[in-house]
């Protein structure tokens, strides 16, 4: 393939190259969604601050530092402590560097001047932090638009440009949000090599602890040693340039589904494949939902864990009891993107409906996880025993053989397309695939003889 022209942001073989001509194209993309807004005056300056470098708590250790997201977005700048501007009518660029002392380069390494961010980052115009305020007079800018909305997965609040001198200026930070948020969601996850952060913290269940739909926060943290015998959910995502990836693997520990294992690994897949042969550009993602649920239900009846009319089951929500997240969500520079309820998109208040991180139709280019799940979750699984309307679908002989089963997760990340999807995600699926794939690894296992003889 030939290499793209222009300056890109690439971390050597096996790495994706990235062209930073996206990022000028995202900025455009976003100067004509602004100049269609009916709020948005001429001479109008878009202001973005990045992030920060950060310490742990009170030490001198730093936290490696990942940009902030809508900066990455428009910029693809790397380095902390940055701002940027864009022109709306023109959509000409500038960025804002720090001035760093002269110690910076003794411990930190060169100071690089303006010149080489600009053309590392292909921009119009680049200052000092320092001079901001100046600069940005000199543009005579009729208004700032600075960013300040809510993220509708985490409840938090984006970061809003702010310097000093900013008070001078007409500032509006009411614009910008959504409609940065509606340029944002649209992006592919680059997925492969040269990543120095994950997505999100690694999920590694094993046994029951595969029914732990966050495993690995700090009260779990993927401390259960894996035995023979257990089935492993392993939730984990590479970020490369800030763009996130999330797949889920479900894989039995010693290479060899048992017959219940089987079964159930089998009703996820059948629900994955039947969502992507049903994704398409005006499809209603809470149809994926429900979809997958039915698919689930009617599985879990030819196990004989339920039994009865599929139908009935979807009127009591018994689908929900099995999963009690939703399908997927949308996925790019951050693992839950932006864009999931804008305004006008409702949430579904109703068992596992109400867990979807976005209720949109789908349009094409956008990019998604599909993430179907059968769990036997103790506390589920008990309240619907209880409950009349479900328990009377439930073989309870049958489900006490699954108890401590823990849970099966197939994620794979799509993109939809004109007429479909484009499947990104490239691992083994198929039980056939699965067990052929660890027979041929089980040939390279490590011998810890010597760490068992210092034991001794």
């Amino acid at each position: 393939m030939a290499a793209a022209a222009g300056p890109s942001f690439w971390l050597g073989n096996e790495t994706l190259k990235v062209p930073v001509a996206l990022f000028a194209l995202n900025r455009r993309r976003l100067c004509d969604r602004l100049r269609q807004h009916k709020d948005v005056q001429k001479n109008s300056v878009v202001l973005l601050q990045g992030g920060e470098e950060t310490q742990r708590y009170c030490t001198d250790t730093g936290i490696v530092f990942r940009q902030e997201s809508y900066f990455h977005w428009t910029f693809g700048v790397t380095e902390a402590g940055c701002f940027g501007a864009v022109d709306v009518d023109t959509g000409r660029s500038m960025l804002f560097v720090p001035l760093l002392p002269e110690s910076y380069a003794v411990w930190m390494g060169k100071i690089h001047p303006p010149e080489h961010f600009k053309k590392k980052y292909a921009v119009d115009e680049v200052h000092y932090v320092n001079e901001i305020a100046s600069v940005l007079a000199s543009k005579k800018p009729s208004v700032l638009l600075t960013l300040r909305g809510v993220n509708t997965d985490s409840g938090s609040i984006s970061k809003e440009a702010s310097f000093e001198g900013i008070s001078q200026f007409n500032v509006n930070n009411k614009i910008l949000h959504p409609e940065i948020a509606e340029c944002l969601f649209q992006h592919y996850c680059y997925t492969r090599g040269g990543m120095r952060h994950t997505s999100y913290t690694c999920i590694c269940g094993s046994g029951e602890n595969s029914s732990v739909l966050h495993y690995g926060h700090a009260g779990a943290p993927n401390d259960k040693t894996i035995e023979d015998g257990d089935l492993c959910l392993f939730d984990m995502g590479g970020e490369y340039y800030c763009y996130g990836s999330d797949i889920t693997c479900t894989f039995p520990a010693n290479g060899k589904f048992t017959p219940d294992q089987r079964a159930i690994y089998e009703a996820v897949l059948k629900s994955s494949r039947a969502v992507m042969k049903a994704v398409k550009p005006g499809v209603a993602w809470p149809d994926m939902h429900r979809l997958a649920d039915r698919v689930h239900l009617e599985e879990l009846t030819k196990i004989g864990i339920l039994k009865g009319n599929v139908d009935d089951m979807v009127k009591v929500h018994l689908g929900a009891v099995f999963m009690p997240h939703g399908l997927g969500h949308l996925l790019g520079i951050d693992v839950h993107d932006v864009g999931g309820y804008p305004e006008g998109v409702e949430r579904i208040d109703l068992p596992g409906l109400r867990s979807l991180r976005t209720a949109r139709n789908l349009e094409q280019g956008m990019v998604l996880t599909i993430e179907p799940g059968i769990y036997f979750i103790n506390h589920l699984l008990d309240q619907a025993l209880r409950d009349p309307t479900q328990s009377c679908f439930i073989n309870n002989d049958v489900l006490q053989r699954f108890r401590g089963f823990g849970g099966v997760r197939i994620e794979d990340d799509i993109a939809v397309t004109a007429s479909g999807m484009e499947l990104l995600t490239c691992v083994p699926r198929t039980v056939e695939e699965i067990e052929a794939f660890m027979a041929e690894g089980q040939g390279s296992t490590k011998s810890f003889g010597s760490l068992s003889k210092q034991k001794e």
